[in-house]
């Protein structure tokens, strides 16, 4: 019997009340719409296929406060697509906004609260915060230049690497430093959003949180350059010549492995830096 998951659905039914209450109250164009409900309707099927594949068959916890995050990311969406055309109410895109934003520390405190920290659960909450990062930067644009949309866009540019290149696929260490560059762009874009700042100083704080941004992704590019340097050197990395028999077991070098009785050599090099031949 199909399993029913009735969190991602009641996410789409919240959004779909939410964009209604938008346009009651400060209108809504059919930018907005097609924006919101675009949103609503993506994140309900990348929620159910990730629900699917990790075998839960509800929401924990904290997820339902990401989803209520990233309902209220599809409400700052639908105002920011309207804005290309039509002027939209800044007060309620930017309470929506900071309302999330307030929402990011709370979900994580929630899961360790509760102990339902999940993989499934980090990924919804990263790819809420990368997607609204990413809207706001689209709406300074309209403003400040296109330039600030490399704010939103460096998330994803990173991923893309991350499928081209192996060696940038590969897990980071944990460093708090992310986080606070990641809530620094939330800030500074949500506050550039009020048009409370000059010109400038709007054009200053970006460009410092841009900074800020290419420092965090170019450490995390270093790192996983070393880490991928350093295993290079593990495999090719010489030590004196031994001579190991071949009696049909397993030899593993680094992340090879090869099976000795179906190579026809006399003798093995062993690597260095503390490679295990079995």
């Amino acid at each position: 019997m199909r399993t029913v998951r009735t969190g991602p659905a009641i996410g789409l039914i919240a959004q779909l009340v939410l964009l209604g209450v938008l346009a009651g109250s400060v209108g809504l164009g059919v930018a907005g719409w097609l924006a919101g409900v675009a949103w609503g309707v993506a994140t309900y099927v990348i929620l159910a296929r990730g629900l699917a594949r990790s075998g839960a068959d509800r929401l924990g916890p904290a997820d339902r406060v990401t989803l209520t995050r990233a309902t209220l990311v599809g409400g700052v969406t639908a105002l920011v697509a309207d804005a290309f055309y039509r002027s939209v109410s800044v007060p309620t895109l930017v309470t929506l906004a900071g309302v999330a934003l307030i929402l990011d520390a709370v979900d994580g405190w929630v899961a360790r609260r509760t102990e339902t920290v999940s993989g499934l659960g980090a990924l919804f909450d990263m790819e809420v915060d990368a997607f609204l990062i990413l809207v706001l930067s689209v709406y300074a644009a309209r403003t400040v230049g296109g330039w600030v949309i490399a704010i939103g866009a460096a998330r994803y540019a990173f991923g893309l690497a991350g499928r081209l290149l192996p060696w940038m696929h590969a897990s980071l260490p944990t460093r708090d430093w992310r986080k606070v560059v990641a809530a620094t762009q939330g800030i500074v874009l949500a506050v550039v959003a009020t048009d409370a700042l000059p010109s400038t100083a709007a054009v200053v704080a970006l460009a410092a949180a841009l900074a800020l941004l290419a420092e965090s992704f170019g450490r995390d590019v270093w790192w996983l350059w070393r880490r991928q340097g350093q295993r290079n050197r593990r495999i090719t990395g010489r030590a004196p010549v031994g001579r190991i028999e071949h009696v049909g077991r397993l030899e593993h070098v680094g992340r090879e492995i090869v099976e000795p009785a179906r190579i026809a050599v006399p003798a093995v090099e062993v690597g260095a830096h503390g490679q295990d031949v079995d």
